[in-house]
């Protein structure tokens, strides 16, 4: 695939970038840059290769699962600036 001059003006015109007239010619390059190493991406064979989620291998952080009796609401809402009847007041943002 490759990106003509009118291709670029158009993606400009998409993602409201303004782009001078003597700057499309280098985008056409770059853009057409980036697709060809897309393109050698795609050749690469990953049949065999798991997916991952990050380059580094790592478990998460467990706690242990333990049952408790809750927070005291009390002592949770006493350095509150507002409260009403254990829960929070806050100001309404949305009208």
């Amino acid at each position: 695939m490759s990106v003509d001059k009118a291709t670029v003006r158009r993606i400009a015109k998409l993602a409201r970038i303004a782009v001078p007239e003597e700057r499309v010619e280098s985008m056409m390059i770059e853009l057409n840059g980036i697709l060809g190493w897309i393109e050698q991406l795609q050749e690469v064979d990953v049949e065999s290769v798991e997916p991952m989620t990050s380059v580094v291998v790592h478990k998460l952080k467990m706690r242990e699962d333990v049952v408790t009796a809750g927070g005291d609401a009390t002592a949770i809402v006493a350095n509150a600036p507002q409260s009403d009847d254990n829960f929070f007041v806050v100001p309404k943002v949305v009208e």
